[in-house]
């Protein structure tokens, strides 16, 4: 869905923005496409120890993880991309794609998307969090996941990586 009018300029603290479980993740949003004209997205991930999403693949969108904490490999596309606090990883529009966050600690990134939407996606599957709560059993059907994916523009390709 294409938002139309224009930007507002506004400062998202820490803390602010709305928090949702996501594939057993908590991920708030900080900048969302009616915020953007739908140019970008920009959401903090903080991922348990030795989580990994499903290997898939986004058709349209750009994805950029900037690491606060934690580390992680990052697979694209044949390629391994260890990155840490610091580090910008960038998993380009069409390429199979998957991470493992390490064992020891969790991961804290914020992810920017370009084009937006990504927002839409996690909202269809996650469920509504407060950032004091901790996640219940994240299993989400994975048909229903696909199916999900599968509206949002985002390919399934397989399971995640081993840990």
């Amino acid at each position: 869905m294409t938002r139309t009018g224009s930007s507002k300029p506004f400062v998202r603290r820490d803390g602010e923005g709305e928090a949702i479980w996501f594939l057993g993740s908590l991920v708030t949003t900080k900048a969302v496409g009616a915020q953007t004209r739908d140019r970008v997205t920009v959401v903090e991930f903080l991922n348990p120890p030795g989580f990994a999403p499903p290997l898939h693949r986004h058709l349209d969108e750009d994805e950029l993880f900037y690491v606060l904490s934690g580390r992680a490999e990052f697979r694209c596309d044949g390629s391994s991309l260890p990155a840490g606090p610091g580090d910008l990883v960038l998993l380009p529009a069409g390429l199979p794609h998957t991470f493992l966050v390490a064992s020891d600690e969790p991961q804290r990134t914020l992810q920017i998307t370009t084009p937006s939407g990504l927002e839409d996606f996690a909202a269809e599957v996650g469920e509504p969090a407060s950032v004091r709560e901790l996640p219940a059993a994240a299993r989400l059907d994975p048909t229903v996941l696909g199916h999900a994916a599968a509206r949002h523009g985002i390919e399934l390709l397989g399971p995640p990586p081993p840990r």
